[in-house]
């Protein structure tokens, strides 16, 4: 493996491995999770020279993920101009939010703006959702869920009839519950106070809320579920950062079955979600009165489902798969074929055209 130092290093790198390694035919499309699709964008396109000169215009809206995403972009046309790329917006799934779910309650000349509640993970909520209809059928997924995407970051959703009625991230992805180093919710007058107190400038405000709080902003030692787990016992730092993640978690869940009328099914995701059984457990404590109750042995074993048969809530824990779901996106958006087949180890996607098959990861 190569080091590189810079993200425009490792994109002229990948360039050069695929058309030495694969050669300039090999690719049919390239399909971008393309993190903020703004105010506009709803539904996943072919990217085009005035789309491009959009996403410019969007990047204040996300300035963490949109420049090199664009950066990518523009590489794969400038290198390859004649191939076909697939903008899938992870803002999406959620554009059609109620409008009392995307007001921000701020003067509304902004709105004017854009400035409004987005939600993210989109790409990986449609994949669970069209994965729940599989699995429980069509009423279950026509029903009240709660989907907890719980990884290195870490959102939830509502959904009702099989729409986004509301979710835990806002504006940006800092927003909602805390996760491995972004912060989640603050109350707005720390910057100003810190602004006062420690002379911080807007710009050490947007690196400690993204890349210095959450886990590891409390633990001081580790951003990594696993490495809490295993120290809370004798680190209290470590013990509160867990406490603090799985709490706030289990408050955003009555909120949403508020928001909802009831809940129906709630589904565990993500790296965390799909493999911490302890975090599962103490997330659903305590919240019986909504209809939950967990079979531990179900879920120690990392089981499909992890409710007890008595169980009013249906608890699931499921594997998400942006990079598939991106897949099968350019697929439909371009008309290509595409089958998916399942080894015990991954997933491997093949596109059924004239292409050798590749599959091309985008961001993390």
């Amino acid at each position: 493996m190569t080091c590189v130092d810079s993200y425009a290093v490792a994109v002229g790198a990948l360039m050069d491995w695929i058309e030495e390694r694969l050669g300039r035919d090999a690719l049919a499309a390239v399909g971008h999770r393309v993190v903020h699709g703004g105010p506009k964008y709803s539904k996943p396109q072919r990217i085009t020279a005035e789309m491009i000169v959009e996403l410019h215009q969007l990047s204040p809206f996300d300035p963490e993920h949109l420049p090199e995403e664009i950066l990518l972009i523009e590489a794969f046309q400038r290198r390859f101009p004649e191939l076909p790329q697939v903008a899938c917006f992870d803002t999406a799934f959620h554009h059609d939010l109620p409008r009392v779910a995307q007001l921000l309650p701020i003067p509304r000349r902004y709105e004017a703006q854009g400035v409004r509640r987005y939600g993210f993970h989109g790409l990986s909520y449609e994949f669970l959702m069209g994965e729940l209809a599989r699995l429980a059928g069509t009423d279950a997924a026509q029903g009240r869920v709660i989907l907890a995407h719980l990884g290195n970051g870490a959102s939830l959703a509502a959904v009702r009839d099989g729409k986004s009625v509301d979710t835990s991230m806002g504006f940006t992805p800092a927003a909602g519950v805390p996760m491995s180093t972004r912060s989640g919710d603050l109350d707005p007058g720390l910057f100003w106070y810190l602004a006062r107190t420690e002379n911080m400038s807007a710009k050490q405000f947007n690196v400690m809320i993204n890349s210095q709080s959450g886990l590891l902003g409390v633990s001081e030692t580790s951003s990594d579920m696993r490495d809490l787990l295993g120290l809370e016992t004798q680190d209290v730092r470590a013990a509160e950062a867990v406490a603090l993640f799985c709490y706030q978690i289990k408050k955003w869940i009555g909120a949403f079955a508020a928001a909802l009328g009831g809940l129906d099914t709630l589904v565990f995701s993500g790296g965390i979600g799909e493999n911490a059984s302890k975090v599962r457990t103490r997330i659903c404590g305590g919240l019986g009165f909504l209809g939950i109750e967990l079979d531990e042995r179900r879920n120690a074993a990392d089981k499909d489902v992890i409710s007890t048969a008595d169980s009013r809530v249906a608890v699931r824990v499921m594997h998400t798969d942006e990079e598939l779901m991106i897949a099968k996106t350019v697929c439909h958006a371009l008309g290509l074929g595409m089958v998916s087949e399942k080894t015990n180890s991954d997933q491997a996607t093949k596109y059924s055209s004239q292409s050798d098959p590749f599959s091309l990861r985008d961001f993390p």
